[in-house]
């Protein structure tokens, strides 16, 4: 199309210029949304069935979902899982969903503040939880921080973290039926 004419109705409605139809000298300007998916299927996955984040996220095509969620114009996901406890109320309620992105780097790729979904060694049990992760004052450690303010910082040793996924986003359904 001409875009003069699509501006202001004058010329032609389609161009004749045949760089521009085979778009030799057309600039492409990025917009803020480049970066987001128009479409995608993201997996929504039971912890409890696949027995944790680190099986899950070590093989994640072996593991059946329990369905597939897709939101228009979201960040890349690599799946989703139901949220359970209260530590991060009233931001997330046990039963909301997060929608995650594997970090693979877990020691040179945390983003400071944000909010992440993560599976830790706990006396030989696996521990999963979504907390903000901040830096600690004590060195090798990271500082777990809840949202609800009933449970106290928590400061842990980096290597306990077995699995680490960013939050990307969260849905709620706040009815039955």
């Amino acid at each position: 199309m001409n875009p003069i004419w699509l501006l202001t109705g004058e010329g032609s409605m389609f161009k004749e210029n045949e760089e521009f139809m085979l778009n030799k000298n057309v600039d492409a300007f990025p917009l803020r949304t480049d970066k987001s998916i128009e479409v995608q299927q993201i997996p929504l996955f039971d912890i409890e069935a696949v027995a944790g984040l680190v099986p899950l996220f070590q093989d994640r095509t072996m593991q059946t979902p329990l369905d597939y969620i897709s939101i228009p114009r979201l960040p890349k996901c690599d799946g989703a899982v139901y949220v359970t406890g209260d530590s991060m109320y009233p931001l997330l309620k046990s039963g909301d969903i997060v929608l995650y992105k594997e970090v693979s780097d877990i020691k040179n790729e945390i983003f400071w503040g944000e909010m992440y979904l993560l599976s830790m060694d706990m006396s030989g049990e696996e521990y999963i939880t979504v907390k903000y992760i901040q830096k600690s004052e004590q060195s090798g450690f990271v500082r777990l921080v809840s949202q609800n303010k009933h449970h106290q910082d928590k400061d842990v040793e980096m290597t306990k973290i077995k699995a680490l996924a960013l939050v990307k986003a969260s849905i709620r359904v706040n009815s039955m039926n």
